[in-house]
């Protein structure tokens, strides 16, 4: 299975910036489909980036986050070549990860 995440994370100076788009229903549970029935509730309750084993950014959601979310943020400490891990679970025990180069 392809991956469901895109990421691009570029060193400039001490700070990388870092820019993911991860594809994802993000189904609140109060619409309803083509038949009029309440579209189950599917969304990603944690997103996590790591670099060199600590966590540099953690995110909880809920399902008011719009599908397929984008996420931008800087943090210090990274160089060119080192690896990123972005990671993500949802509400039903789905989940999906990525090991990205700062570029």
């Amino acid at each position: 299975m392809a991956s469901t995440i895109r990421m691009r994370a570029v060193a400039n100076g001490d700070t990388t910036v870092v820019q993911a788009l991860v594809q994802h229903p993000m189904d609140s549970g109060f619409v309803k489909d083509s038949n009029g029935h309440l579209i189950p509730p599917h969304y990603i309750e944690v997103v996590a980036f790591e670099h060199a084993g600590k966590a540099v950014f953690t995110a909880f959601w809920g399902p008011a986050v719009a599908k397929d979310p984008y996420i931008k943020f800087d943090f210090k400490g990274a160089k060119k070549g080192d690896d990123l891990t972005i990671s993500w679970v949802d509400n039903k025990g789905q989940s999906d990860s990525l090991v990205g180069k700062v570029t």
